[in-house]
């Protein structure tokens, strides 16, 4: 028996996707701000901080990056709730996600800090900066620079990654689809549409980085 596709009911729901889609990007927004942050103090902790600190951003990187998200996940929703601690489902998104892309990103840019030469820092500190000036004028521009290409592709990751939030009920893209499927029962259509929407914005994500890339690297 052939199937007959349908798309016109998925069409009917234009509304309630673009809600959702709009939900995944700020969820994104938010995460690769907040990720970018606690990635950033996170390597300079293993990098330039007493040791008891370096140990403990590894011991945090290597528990968050050899643990699946929705675990994460499911511990701040689910978990904080009998420590007293009640988040509403997308607030727990937000900080599942940024813990987890915050850990990621500490051992990118920590690999860029490490790239920068001993010399150059010394340099610095010879021109009487105190040691956050050398670490934000002289080390973690061109640390960025160096590990742009894979930040700028583990944010793309984390972007894909929203949809597990779904899990708890955050009206993101995913979660969106799920209910119009449960509505309408055009399993492929729904689902076909979202894989395109994802596609795009993951494009998308990827044609901004790179003229971020232009504007604040390219040239310098």
């Amino acid at each position: 028996m052939g199937y007959t596709f349908n798309f016109r009911d998925i069409w009917a729901q234009t509304d309630f996707i673009v809600d959702g889609v709009l939900v995944t990007l700020l969820l994104s927004a938010v995460t690769m701000v907040a990720g970018l942050v606690i990635g950033t103090a996170g390597a300079a902790a293993r990098v330039y901080a007493p040791r008891w600190m370096g140990l403990l951003a590894g011991a945090y990187v290597e528990v968050i990056r050899n643990t699946p998200l929705i675990v994460q996940l499911f511990l701040v929703f689910f978990g904080l709730p009998s420590a007293g601690i009640r988040l509403d489902a997308l607030t727990a998104a937000l900080i599942a996600l940024a813990i987890n892309l915050g850990a990621y990103s500490t051992e990118i840019i920590r690999a860029g800090l490490e790239a920068i030469p001993r010399s150059q820092i010394e340099a610095g500190h010879s021109l009487g900066l105190s040691g956050p000036q050398v670490f934000r004028h002289i080390v973690l521009f061109p640390a960025v620079k160096i590990v742009y290409p894979a930040l700028s592709s583990q944010f793309v990751l984390v972007m894909l990654a929203t949809s597990v939030v779904s899990q708890i009920s955050t009206p993101d893209l995913f979660h969106v689809a799920s209910i119009i499927q449960s509505r309408t029962f055009r399993d492929f259509e729904i689902y076909a549409v979202v894989a395109g929407i994802y596609l795009a914005l993951a494009l998308g994500f990827k044609l901004l980085f790179a003229g971020i890339h232009q504007l604040a690297f390219a040239r310098r």
